[in-house]
């Protein structure tokens, strides 16, 4: 795929995700072991604990992110059938906040 059209595609996914995705910035594995550390999120293992009580499948790709001033943990999650499914978590206190 040549150059330009990689980057007009890139571009066309950034502009969709909308601004909710633009304003979140995610952690380094540094800055996310000092969240974790200091209390100020819980552990990947806890938030995925609460994930699968709903919401069965495998976690493919996990990131804790900062949405304005609250931690999130962004999780995609291929289910039993398949279907690729984003799952947003307080990364606080373990509470899904949004399943797409």
């Amino acid at each position: 795929m040549p150059l330009a059209r990689t980057s007009a595609l890139a571009f066309a996914l950034a502009v969709s995700a909308g601004p909710a995705l633009a304003q979140m910035a995610c952690l380094s594995p540094a800055e996310r072991r000092s969240a974790i550390a200091d209390g100020q999120a819980i552990p990947l293992s806890q938030a995925q604990r609460a994930l699968r009580a709903e919401h069965r499948g495998e976690v493919i790709n996990a990131r804790l992110c900062r949405a304005g001033n609250q931690l999130v943990y962004l999780l995609t999650v291929v289910a039993r059938h398949g279907k690729v499914v984003r799952v947003r978590i307080d990364a606080t206190n373990g509470q899904i906040v949004q399943v797409r």
